[in-house]
């Protein structure tokens, strides 16, 4: 699988912003370009979780990661969600991938359902018409029937579904390890190298 030279990274109000933060850091380390998007309610959230206050203006949050991070080369552009000149709203420049990690049911709903209402919505139906890689990582216990039609209707349109379950095999001693257990296995679905985990039948960590 060959790496995808751009990802864009959708955060939406979902409760499980440490994956979707620490998913950002793994495609920044691995020299990913990456166009991240936000909700409203995603700041929230990062609040919340976190206990981050972002600016309320995008580029002012792109100030605040690309110093945090040491990006000096636009490898990190970050847009609101009503900024429909940014690269990802267009098929004729969509990212190479895109993932919405955490996913909130509302959103899933919207993109199953063809709504273009916000930047978030319309990068995902870009990907799905452009035959994009698209991932999904939805953050919600339990799953109603209609959550699930909505899940389903999307795979059968080629849309990963990866819900924010860790596994256990692994034995894992903090937080911060069940969180890397999701994100390698998003990275592994974009053929993003990493080390975040022992992969199974192995002891040590290995790059992909």
């Amino acid at each position: 699988m060959t790496p995808p030279h751009t990802v864009t990274l959708a955060l939406t109000g979902a409760s499980g912003m440490p994956y979707g933060l620490r998913l950002l850091e793994s495609l920044l380390e691995a020299e990913v370009q990456v166009y991240l998007l936000y909700s409203q309610a995603a700041q929230i959230v990062i609040k919340q979780e976190i206990g981050e206050t972002w600016p309320s203006r995008a580029k002012e949050v792109e100030t605040m990661l690309c110093e945090r991070y040491s990006l000096t080369n636009n490898q990190l552009q970050v847009f609101g969600r009503e900024e429909w000149f940014a690269p990802v709203a267009s098929g004729s420049n969509p990212a190479d991938a895109m993932v919405i990690c955490p996913c909130t049911m509302g959103t899933l709903a919207a993109i199953a359902t063809g709504m273009s209402d916000n930047l978030i919505e319309r990068a995902a139906d870009v990907s799905i018409k452009e035959n994009r890689k698209l991932i999904i990582v939805p953050r919600e216990t339990p799953f109603s029937a209609l959550h699930l039609e909505n899940m389903l209707k999307l795979a059968r349109m080629g849309v990963c579904i990866l819900p924010a379950n860790p596994g256990f095999y692994h034995h894992p001693e903090s937080v911060g390890e069940l969180v890397d257990f999701i994100v390698a296995r998003v990275l592994d679905q974009l053929g993003v190298p990493h080390q975040l985990m022992a992969r199974w039948g192995n002891t040590e960590t290995n790059p992909y």
